[in-house]
């Protein structure tokens, strides 16, 4: 399958998955290539917050973004008063989401998003929509020893969900309960 294919393939995914967190969202059309004007590949809003993202896909080399790839962005999001976002997604992986202020830029002006980083640093989809809050391993324990039964059974359950979704190990997991 061509690269073309796949992320077109894998912008409709990211529009599909957007609607049904409940935005109201749009691939827009000829998205990088035939206007003048260059546009990000989705829309996406939900009454109170708005994104204006840049999707790209790898299957599991690093992704880079051309320096005026992300102008564009951050000059459209501007006017239109969106959140520029840059989402990436590796194969086997969910999407991730970063400002454009976020990405490591290159020594030519281009960024770069690895694997690892997306994974890391990134805000994952349940997070982008509202669905949970990511939390280190620090805010976990912290919760896990004070607080009365309440906030323990928050802790409890952050931390299974962490462990759920990979952000932690097992190990660490055992530990901070």
């Amino acid at each position: 399958m061509s690269s073309n294919r796949k992320g077109d393939r894998r912008e409709r995914e990211l529009v599909n998955a957007l609607d049904e967190a409940g935005f109201a969202v749009m691939r827009a059309p000829a998205s990088g290539s035939a206007t003048e004007r260059e546009l990000p590949d989705v829309l996406a809003g939900d009454g109170e917050q708005f994104h204006a993202i840049e999707a790209k896909s790898s299957s599991g080399d690093p992704i880079y973004l051309d320096g005026a790839e992300i102008e564009a962005l951050l000059y459209f999001a501007q006017n239109f008063g969106a959140k520029p976002r840059v989402g990436v997604r590796f194969d086997r992986e969910d999407w991730y989401f970063f400002h454009p202020g976020d990405l490591y830029t290159t020594d030519g002006g281009n960024y770069r998003v690895k694997k690892e980083t997306a994974l890391a640093d990134g805000t994952d989809f349940p997070e982008f929509v509202g669905d949970t809050r990511k939390i280190t391993l620090a805010e976990a324990a912290e919760a896990a020893e004070g607080g009365d039964d309440d906030t323990d059974d928050e802790a409890v359950r952050e931390v299974l969900s962490a462990l759920k979704r990979g952000d932690i190990a097992v190990e660490d997991a055992v530990e901070m309960l």
